[in-house]
């Protein structure tokens, strides 16, 4: 696993990789979706305290507060990235989507507080 974080940067970009279809996971109050296997990128932001808010997103055991800790028993981390805020988070989220030519399997998936479609993005493995 690839982990590179800075605390003074207040965001982060989490790869996951998912081994196997998973079916019917309940997100939330998003519904339940379908996960085919892949990578998937998970971008947040943190105020204060990055360390701590990444190491919570990579424990599986906790209560699910965010929309990722619904789909974090399944997913193994590859890497951890922080940036600094310069572009903010829903810039950084196209960005690397784009990058890595990523499409959004749930819409509101890690946007509840801005108005982009998802902070999710899959591409495939």
């Amino acid at each position: 696993m690839h982990y590179s974080v800075n605390e003074s940067d207040t965001l982060y970009a989490i790869t996951y990789r998912l081994n196997k279809d998973i079916e019917d996971v309940p997100i939330g109050k998003l519904g339940r979706f379908n996960f085919p296997k892949g990578y998937y990128v998970y971008v947040g932001s943190a105020k204060r305290n990055i360390v701590a808010r990444i190491g919570r997103h990579m424990k599986i055991d906790k209560k699910n507060r965010w929309h990722i800790d619904y789909l974090r028993p399944y997913l193994d981390i590859q890497s951890v990235q922080s940036y600094p805020e310069q572009e903010g988070e829903c810039q950084l989220f196209q960005n690397l989507m784009l990058e890595h030519r990523g499409n959004m399997p749930v819409k509101g998936f890690g946007s509840s507080d801005c108005k982009c479609y998802a902070h999710l993005f899959y591409y495939e493995a």
